[in-house]
């Protein structure tokens, strides 16, 4: 099975090639935003805790998000593998992940971060927020404080997986075919490699 999380700061290109990716190797996309709201929407005891701290303004914890996780992987086992899209954002979150996978004799193959210029992605960002509605790609001040908060949560994980020589930084700059072909090379060297 090829586990990968795409990492990538806000207007990486994560949604584009996640499901192009997803496409390509026949994946399941696990992303924490469906997950929540598939919860919700069916009142599981998941999604009403989560709802009661969300309802609070309150960020739900980790425990709360990782159970979810771990239900929806339990529910979509799928022979080739997952891709995690927005999870983990955490140390904790990571080896919450860790566990659940080796509970099925799984792990994660790799993480892949899309590394884009800082500049660009502001530019990327301004230019969507012309057309997607979105508050928060409107003020270049909220972005660059998105890619703090990006680097303050994602710093530490990045270091997690490279521990486990599981780290991969992939350019995020060019077309969106130059960028999945780079994404595919990552995958195939790695999938290569362990096969050897």
């Amino acid at each position: 099975m090829l586990n990968i999380i795409l990492f990538g700061p806000p207007g990486a290109g994560k949604g584009t090639q996640s499901a192009k990716l997803i496409e390509k190797y026949n994946l399941t996309h696990l992303s924490t935003g469906d997950v929540f709201r598939y919860n919700m929407k069916n009142d599981t005891e998941l999604g009403v805790l989560a709802k009661s701290f969300i309802d609070k303004g309150e960020l739900v914890p980790d425990e709360v998000t990782n159970n979810m996780v771990k239900d929806f992987v339990a529910r979509n086992m799928n022979e080739n593998g997952f891709i995690f899209d927005g999870y983990p954002r955490t140390i904790a979150q990571g080896g919450a992940l860790n566990d659940t996978l080796s509970e099925l004799d799984q792990e994660v193959s790799m993480m892949i971060a899309l590394e884009v210029d800082e500049d660009e992605l502001v530019k990327r960002l301004l230019e969507r927020g012309k057309t997607s509605g979105r508050v928060d790609d409107q003020n270049e001040d909220t972005i660059r404080n998105r890619f703090r908060v990006y680097e303050e949560e994602t710093s530490p994980l990045a270091e997690f997986y490279s521990d486990q020589e599981k780290y991969v930084g992939v350019h995020g700059m060019g077309s969106i075919e130059d960028i999945f072909e780079r994404l595919s090379h990552a995958i195939d060297s790695k999938t290569q490699s362990e096969s050897e």
